[in-house]
């Protein structure tokens, strides 16, 4: 449906900086409520908040997951789901030339009629990069998997901003996915988001707010890149969304942080040379081993399937003194007594056949 998608440069894989590539560019989010299915009104708001970060002097903005449709979709995913043929789509395409370039969160549908909740990242009139989910929660208010198709890739990919990955809220909550982008050699990681509120009785601050923050910073300091993180805010079905979207350097450092629960836009600089100058001062990824990582993620795949790849010992039980068995001879055959027409002769018994040889 895309063509190119996924489609890596040569150059790209082995990290050469393309000549288009800005260094330095100003990131910004988009923290915005939506209406639960009503994609016509959020495509407006778009176009507003894109509007904005074209005066703001944003070269490239991130909207929250799903934020074009709606996050408790349940039965409406498929009518409010776009493709590269919807007047939708199209309008997307028109708004990141006529603007900025942006990541939409939006219901895919592909051509086998599968629902993905995608994040788009659209630059110069065309589709750069989509990101499906990978990672669909089913515990407590969440039911994605119910009607929503999983991602199956995690992979970073080259823009005019630099190595970027993207990931999509849940997603980042699985360790390996932060450390797949990482080790693809990303340098900005994008996380689009439709955190709830949850632990709130427990202070001014949502408990998934604080272990967010601390994700977040864990995640771009230990891997030295940028992570631009878009939460939303507003209410659907009685659940409220917190907002604290926010922009943080390869240190860990917040750059910028919008407003819990209200509607806000943010925006910071952001250096690729800041990057630079963390990986030297600390090349974790540079000692990183890959080949131990895959290695033992085989083997524990195997374990956890059952395989023989480990191999268990098991104690030799105690016998007695071995005997050397008395050797047995082996019986010859015996023959078969020949018989002539109208004449029996006595079968050669084994002592006579000896005798005779």
């Amino acid at each position: 449906m895309y063509p190119a998608v996924f489609a890596l440069s040569f150059a790209g894989a082995y990290g050469t900086i393309p000549d288009s590539m800005a260094t330095t560019f100003t990131v910004g989010v988009a923290q915005i409520d939506c209406r639960l299915g009503d994609v016509e009104a959020n495509l407006a708001a778009y176009e507003r908040e894109l509007r904005e970060a074209k005066g703001r002097g944003i070269d490239l903005l991130l909207f929250p997951e799903l934020s074009l449709t709606g996050y408790f979709l349940k039965d409406m995913v498929s009518t409010v789901a776009i493709d590269a043929g919807s007047p939708v789509f199209r309008r997307l395409r028109e708004l990141s030339r006529e603007t900025v370039a942006f990541v939409a969160g939006a219901v895919e549908e592909t051509p086998e009629y599968r629902f993905y909740n995608a994040a788009m990242l659209f630059d110069g009139g065309e589709l750069q990069h989509v990101h499906r989910k990978v990672y669909l929660p089913t515990y407590g208010l969440f039911d994605e998997l119910r009607y929503l198709a999983r991602g199956d890739r995690v992979c970073a990919f080259e823009s005019r901003f630099g190595r970027t990955a993207l990931l999509l809220c849940e997603d980042l909550w699985h360790p390996s996915t932060s450390y797949i982008a990482a080790m693809d050699r990303a340098l900005t990681l994008l996380v689009p988001s439709a955190s709830p509120i949850w632990g709130l009785e427990r202070g001014e601050l949502p408990e998934n707010a604080a272990y967010w923050q601390r994700v977040n910073a864990v995640t771009a300091e230990s891997y030295g890149m940028h992570l631009v993180y878009a939460n939303r805010v507003g209410f659907e079905d009685g659940v409220g969304f917190w907002g604290g979207s926010e922009i943080l350097g390869p240190s860990g450092e917040v750059l910028a942080r919008a407003r819990y629960y209200e509607p806000d836009m943010i925006a910071a600089e952001v250096s690729l040379a800041a990057i630079r100058r963390k990986r030297i001062a600390s090349p974790m990824l540079r000692d990183e081993n890959l080949d131990l990582t895959i290695n033992e993620l085989v083997r524990i795949r195997g374990r956890e399937a059952g395989s023989p790849a480990v191999v268990k010992t098991l104690p030799t039980p105690k016998t007695a003194p071995k005997t050397t068995p008395a050797r047995k001879a082996l019986a010859k055959p015996v023959p078969k007594p020949r018989v002539k027409a109208g004449k029996v002769r006595k079968a050669v018994t084994p002592r006579k056949a000896a005798r005779r040889r």
